[in-house]
């Protein structure tokens, strides 16, 4: 028959001292702690009968030690999970889940306002322009490299100036003398019709479309007296003493010939050939 009145470890009468059984097995409390408790999880000291006891899955703990893993809550008498072994409150087992931001890298919790792009996640106040450090929110933006900007920012940075308003060139435009220019900046000087995609000539550095170059600048033909355009038919221009006029014009006044780069002598205000004089 098992002895009952002393500690099986020790041997101390345990006459009228608390004590406790292990395997059917008297023990003193001081022996317990020493040969049978089970080892806390977190702080690995003995749970001894005075202390309070919590399990889960073959693991043991202090009911002071059972916390949370990433904000050491107290969670004996809370929900939790668990994550590696690590004993989790819901809301940091949550965060350990969610996906990371790509600005802060900071979790991403359920029901937060987000940006996606380009396989990646910002919180929607981490996605700001990589100049002026705003988020970028419903703007529309763009990107060099891997850093996105807000239009403005964008524009100014990289943008193209126009040579006429030199406001940022954002979409199409022209190129006229290696200088960029805004469609609708690129216009006639004189009747300011866009000159973008037709045809136009340049005068004391200004530029003109057809019309108004025929109208308003151009030399009169001293034989048609029409404009001198220099565009068609009429390319080749002949001058003499102050007068123009177009190649088909320059002819004998009286047989009609073709006198360009041919002799010719003058009767007045006539130009004939040898042969007519």
């Amino acid at each position: 028959m098992a002895d009952t009145s002393h500690c099986f470890y020790c041997r101390e009468d345990l006459g009228g001292k608390r004590f406790v059984r292990n395997e059917g097995k008297p023990v003193c409390i001081r022996c317990h702690s020493k040969f049978c408790a089970n080892s806390c999880a977190e702080c690995h000291r003995p749970i001894s009968v005075e202390s309070k006891e919590l399990s889960h899955k073959g693991r043991h703990w202090h009911e002071e030690c059972f916390r949370c893993a990433k904000c050491y809550k107290p969670l004996a008498k809370e929900p939790f999970s668990t994550k590696d072994d690590r004993i989790m409150c819901g809301k940091c087992c949550s965060r350990e889940d969610a996906p990371r931001c790509h600005g802060c890298y900071k979790s991403i919790l359920a029901g937060t306002e987000t940006v996606e792009y380009k396989g990646n996640s910002w919180h929607d106040d981490c996605f700001t322009c990589y100049s002026c450090k705003q988020p970028i929110g419903s703007q529309s933006f763009l990107s060099k490299g891997s850093d996105v900007y807000c239009s403005p920012c964008y524009d100014k940075k990289f943008a193209k100036l126009c040579f006429s308003c030199k406001k940022p060139i954002t979409s199409g435009g022209v190129t006229y003398q290696d200088e960029p220019w805004h469609g609708h900046c690129f216009v006639c000087t004189s009747c300011s019709k866009p000159l973008a995609g037709f045809k136009f000539t340049k005068h004391q550095d200004q530029v003109f479309c057809v019309d108004c170059f025929k109208n308003c600048v151009a030399k009169k033909c001293s034989g048609c007296q029409n404009p001198i355009t220099g565009f068609g038919k009429g390319v080749n221009v002949v001058k003499y003493e102050g007068g123009s006029w177009h190649e088909y014009c320059f002819n004998c006044k009286r047989c009609s010939i073709s006198l360009a780069n041919k002799r010719f002598v003058t009767d007045g205000n006539d130009i004939l050939c040898p042969d007519c004089v």
